[in-house]
């Protein structure tokens, strides 16, 4: 449980390579998470290689992390071996649905965290890596992602070659509703997030953009509203190509 609260995203890796056996063990934990009917419909693929690391680090828009870590790990929803299995059971799959996109989805984010988990008990350092989605076609046509199969996330692995600060959490009340949803008074919403707002670099970020507050920062500079609408046509005509009936 003291793992849990020591989580720190590493950015900075050393050369050191993770034993084959290690790496197994981990994905392997992976695998013990809950997941939708004992289906598993998620899958991982493995990038070791330096050459196919070179060729995924503009996809996840040059992070050096993504060639610095010696294992970098893309999760993926993925009903293409459960639909197989149907078919030769002379079983009517009807998972190329909305609902299955989710449960799919769900499925390889719990198994990504427990194998997150599992490597940082070993010593290891993970970073979650979001751009899988944004360039999902690209993924899929770099890695031969066949249809059925969607790029839901990226972990980069290895020994850590820096120890960051903890990261900043809303309290408890931010995220936790008792018997029912309670929706947020305008106070509220000053309270929850003043601690965020007062960090010394939450300061410097407004400061170095030029904005009046912390929320500018993410509407107009890092998660910006034309950003999300371009990428999610995108992904949403990557989603239909891959089988999806959406």
């Amino acid at each position: 449980m003291e793992l849990l609260f020591q989580h720190r995203s590493i950015r900075q890796y050393k050369s050191t390579p993770v034993a084959d056996n290690l790496l197994d063990q981990i994905i392997e934990a992976g695998t013990r998470a809950s997941n939708t009917g004992n289906m598993q419909l998620y899958s991982v693929v493995v990038t070791r290689d330096v050459d196919r690391k070179a060729q995924l680090a503009p996809l996840h828009f040059n992070q050096p992390m993504v060639k610095q870590a010696p294992v970098l790990l893309t999760i993926c929803a993925d009903i293409n071996l459960f639909n197989h299995w149907c078919k030769q059971r002379n079983a009517d799959a009807g998972y190329s649905n909305l609902l299955w996109l989710m449960n799919s989805t769900i499925d390889a984010s719990l198994f990504a965290q427990n194998l997150c988990v599992e490597a940082e008990s070993h010593g290891l350092g993970i970073c979650y890596l979001g751009t899988a989605l944004y360039n999902a076609q690209d993924f899929i046509d770099v890695l031969e992602l066949p249809k059925g199969v969607i790029p839901i996330t990226a972990v980069v692995l290895g020994y850590p070659d820096q120890e960051p600060p903890l990261t900043d959490r809303l309290p408890l009340s931010a995220v936790v509703h008792h018997e029912k949803y309670t929706d947020f008074e305008a106070d509220q919403v000053d309270q929850l997030f003043s601690e965020k707002e007062n960090l010394p670099s939450s300061r410097q970020f407004v400061s170095e953009n030029n904005k009046e507050n912390l929320a500018q920062v993410f509407t107009d500079v890092r998660y910006k509203k034309q950003d999300g609408e371009f990428f999610s046509a995108k992904l949403m005509d990557t989603l239909r190509k891959q089988g999806f009936d959406l």
